[in-house]
């Protein structure tokens, strides 16, 4: 029976997934598009292939075109994903579990997947390594990249407003935190990375029981999803390449 269970000084078999579908209405054919010298996917895929931890890189897209400019990049393109699984709303979960499936009904199995999105295209060098390091010798179920929250826009001083337009601290506390030095530090997603043991993927769940981060650098933050985001990316590569 194969265990999703490893430790750090065993070698975990990590599926690394580059989800890149056809449809995208912000900037339209964008995982393709040409960002510098070279599409944009090719940044991802680059990154993804200079691990030395990752057992398997693959590219999952409904799209021709997409599986074509994947191939030329050297990731593999194992199967077509499902219409269903390429639709606006189709979650990055239910990508994954396909993924998974896939490979389990062929007899190869996973201990853990790291999801690597392409409108997340710029990653300082050895990142991805540094983060599976992490992630192994932090014995948990999942790890993310994040970049840390302005205090501004910190939990603890955040405001929401009910019906009748009465304000109330986001987080439940009825007394504001004062100083700025006294707030804990937040983080929010960065999209970068994320690393799951398989069984919490099957489980329906990215994060499982136990959740633990890396910080990206914020240098090279970008999202891609609209024209803003694009040309952010356009003003980075010059400086980041």
């Amino acid at each position: 029976m194969h265990s999703t269970q490893f430790t750090v000084h065993g070698s975990p078999n990590i599926l690394a997934i580059i989800p890149a579908r056809g449809g995208s209405k912000g900037v339209p054919r964008k995982n393709i598009k040409k960002l510098g010298s070279k599409p944009l996917l090719a940044y991802t895929a680059e990154a993804a292939l200079a691990s030395n931890l990752i057992s398997k890189v693959i590219l999952s897209t409904e799209d021709e075109e997409i599986m074509q400019v994947g191939k030329a990049c050297g990731l593999e393109v194992p199967f077509q994903r499902p219409e269903d699984l390429a639709k606006d709303q189709s979650g990055s979960l239910g990508v994954v579990q396909h993924a998974i499936e896939f490979y389990e009904e062929r007899g190869e199995y996973f201990d853990a997947v790291i999801l690597l999105q392409v409108t997340s295209p710029f990653r300082s060098k050895g990142f991805i390594d540094q983060a599976i390091q992490k992630f192994i010798q932090s014995d948990v179920d999942a790890l993310v990249s994040v970049l840390p929250v302005p205090h501004e826009y910190n939990p603890h001083w955040v405001f929401e407003a009910d019906k009748n337009d009465n304000l109330s601290i986001a987080t439940g506390e009825r007394q504001i935190i004062k100083r700025r030095q006294d707030l804990p530090q937040a983080y929010f997603r960065d999209g970068s990375i994320y690393i799951t043991k398989t069984k919490f993927i099957k489980q329906g769940s990215f994060f499982g029981e136990h959740l633990t981060y890396i910080e990206s650098n914020p240098k090279m933050y970008v999202n891609i999803d609209t024209m803003e985001d694009w040309k952010k990316a356009e003003e980075m590569v010059s400086k980041i390449n």
